[in-house]
């Protein structure tokens, strides 16, 4: 999978036939989160995966790892985002964010759509925003925030074994999980990239607000 125009149309038009939504219940904190595609780079830096010096135009999407200085979920995966500011739009906040977090600055131009809102357990409504990052898009983690940057490709979002869902002692429901190389993010990045790659790469219409998350991600 290239990251280059078809691609671009492709997401576009799967998010444009997709029913979004949305949650209002005032009681809850608004997020909102960018889920930038790009290229994979020069390569990536996790286990499972063949490091390069050669640039890449295999499509992913950038991912973070929080600071372990962090007082919110420390060391975690995450995608860049944080809190809606009094005034700001969700994509107005998703593009903060991920400016601030990854040095990547982009227009409303460059947003593809969104998907639905998820809740999580630690009391925020966040919105996932798809955003059009493009080939050879530079970036650069803000240390205050972000211990590492990682490009992981689309392919990796659609593997045979993914998602992987485990009995929740709290819930019906399963909480999710989705490999990538040799280690997996647990909801709530992963039940949003689940819908991701569902929605905009399959074309498929799936939900995922019901999935559980481990406990660690309820702090």
């Amino acid at each position: 999978m290239i990251c280059d125009d078809a691609l671009r149309q492709q997401i576009q038009n799967h998010l444009q036939q997709f029913q979004v939504r949305s949650n209002n219940d005032a009681s809850l904190r608004r997020a909102a989160v960018a889920l930038v595609v790009t290229d994979v780079g020069p390569g990536a830096d996790l286990p499972g995966f063949v490091q390069t010096d050669h640039w890449s135009s295999e499509a992913a999407l950038i991912l973070t790892r929080r600071s372990a200085a962090l007082r919110h979920h420390p060391g975690q995966w995450a995608l860049p985002g944080g809190r809606v500011d009094p005034g700001e739009t969700y994509t107005q906040t998703a593009l903060r964010e991920m400016h601030e977090e990854v040095g990547v600055n982009l227009s409303e131009a460059r947003v593809l759509g969104v998907l639905d809102d998820f809740m999580t357990r630690s009391g925020f409504a966040m919105t996932p925003v798809v955003v059009w990052g493009g080939a050879r898009l530079m970036a650069s983690p803000n240390p205050d925030e972000v211990a590492s940057i990682h490009r992981i490709p689309l392919r990796e979002f659609l593997r045979d074994d993914a998602p992987l869902l485990d009995k929740a002692a709290t819930s019906e429901h399963p909480i999710l999980r989705m490999p990538v190389g040799e280690d997996y993010i647990a909801a709530p990045t992963a039940a949003l990239l689940y819908q991701f790659a569902q929605v905009c790469l399959v074309g498929r219409e799936i939900r995922v607000a019901h999935f559980e998350q481990p406990e660690f991600a309820w702090r």
